[in-house]
């Protein structure tokens, strides 16, 4: 019988107390996208590891996967028993029909764009690349750019750009991947501009884009070094500095879709002038054009503005390896300030790992020994030792990667929406 407070209570009507978390988060999928996730991630792998993996009945399995298999999106493979060859029935795994879907991902850049294209078990088919001329671009010149390089790529891969179930784009800047939006991006001459809208109308497919950090980010969780890794920061140095964190297997941008920008993170009040148009940020003491613009003042290299940044860059690299004291100090600068931000990094989220990447990371000044004990001074002082550091100097296909993952993602869970409801596990 209800107590006296108690029926004072129900009579205020009052409030519960404690997070309000929704009947449907993140890690609770339905059963049907878990089993095809784990499949694609497998590559091939029995029913009876499904069930085990997912802890579900062996009964809720077939059917998922029955479902899955009428959809035309996993298949059956036969494999041979260990040991069995040529004797009794083969075993039976399930793997994704990679013949289902094809998608294409792009990486726009400051030097060159360059795209991929995959099918739905993420295996490579066609790469291309384009160059650019430098500057900010026009829209239409950014989308004449878009459709030439993906009919070009589809062209290699014998395709017609119609096959194609959806296309990624990875682009630097400010970008709002939810919204298809740009808000300013530095290969852009306008901000807020709705690329993935305007693309998809100008190709008749679905274009999903994203900050370029996180799509190496992403290419990383989906084929590198952090596929078994629930937390892990990718830092990228080329033409400016940035970053992607993945938490708990997922992609982190924040609640507006914005995080992450540690390249625009201040490391110096009223500091030189970066691109964003802000003082002090990072990235204007690491980004190439802040190593190109200490080159021209400290080694009087005004003649030289004229060449190309890389040209330039690798000039001062060459200075800085014969010895030339002022093209090593503009290195061992520039290495400072990128351990004040990893040591923050470290600081706030704690990684697995942090992986550097990019084309700076050829400048190993940039990540010498006295760069990482800098870091580790700046980390805080535990006892425990820092998160390890991997340098992956991989080229632009691998941020292509990422934006051909973020159009399989896409893909998948529209396909994934339209399916019949789950059923209960048993």
């Amino acid at each position: 019988m209800p107590t006296k407070a108690t029926r004072s209570a129900i009579s205020e009507g009052r409030k519960g107390v404690g997070p309000l978390i929704p009947p449907l988060t993140e890690s609770q999928r339905p059963l049907r996208q878990q089993v095809f996730e784990l499949v694609r991630a497998a590559g091939l792998i029995p029913r009876v590891q499904l069930a085990k993996d997912l802890g579900v009945s062996p009964a809720s399995v077939t059917t998922m996967s029955s479902e899955l298999i009428e959809a035309g999106l996993i298949e059956e493979v036969s494999v041979p028993r260990e040991g069995e060859a040529g004797r009794g029935r083969p075993a039976v795994s399930l793997g994704v029909r990679a013949g289902a879907h094809l998608v294409a991902g792009m990486k726009l850049s400051d030097r060159e764009h360059t795209a991929v294209v995959v099918d739905f078990a993420g295996k490579l088919i066609a790469d291309e690349a384009i160059p650019r001329r430098p500057g900010p671009m026009q829209v239409d010149e950014i989308l004449e750019a878009i459709q030439t390089l993906l009919d070009r790529v589809c062209d290699k891969a014998r395709i017609d750009r119609a096959q194609l179930s959806g296309v990624g784009i990875g682009l630097p800047g400010f970008v709002d991947c939810a919204e298809g939006i740009a808000l300013w991006s530095s290969i852009l001459a306008e901000r807020s501009v709705p690329v993935a809208a305007l693309a998809s109308a100008r190709l008749g497919i679905p274009v999903h884009i994203d900050n370029d950090a996180n799509l190496v980010a992403l290419a990383e969780l989906w084929f590198g070094a952090g596929r078994s890794l629930s937390d892990f920061a990718v830092v990228t140095i080329e033409h400016g500095v940035g970053m992607g964190f993945v938490m708990n297997h997922r992609i982190y941008r924040g609640a507006q879709r914005l995080g992450m920008e540690l390249g625009h993170t201040k490391v110096q009040l009223d500091g030189a002038l970066c691109r964003c148009g802000q003082r002090g940020c990072l990235e204007a003491y690491v980004a190439d054009y802040a190593l190109a613009r200490e080159a021209t003042t400290a080694l009087n290299w005004g003649h030289k503005e004229s060449q190309p940044i890389n040209v330039l860059l690798e000039s001062l690299y060459d200075h800085a390896k014969a010895g030339n004291s002022t093209a090593k100090s503009i290195f061992r600068r520039a290495g400072r300030y990128l351990a004040v931000g990893l040591s923050n990094v470290v600081n706030l989220f704690d990684p697995a790992l942090i992986i550097l990447s990019g084309e700076r990371m050829r400048y190993d000044y940039l990540y010498a020994a006295e760069t990482l004990s800098e870091m580790d001074n700046l980390t805080i002082q535990t006892g425990r030792p820092r998160p390890p550091i991997e340098i992956h100097a991989w080229g632009d296909l691998l941020w292509a990667h990422g934006a051909a993952a973020l159009a399989l993602s896409a893909v998948t869970e529209a396909i994934l929406a339209t399916q019949p409801r789950d059923l209960a596990a048993e």
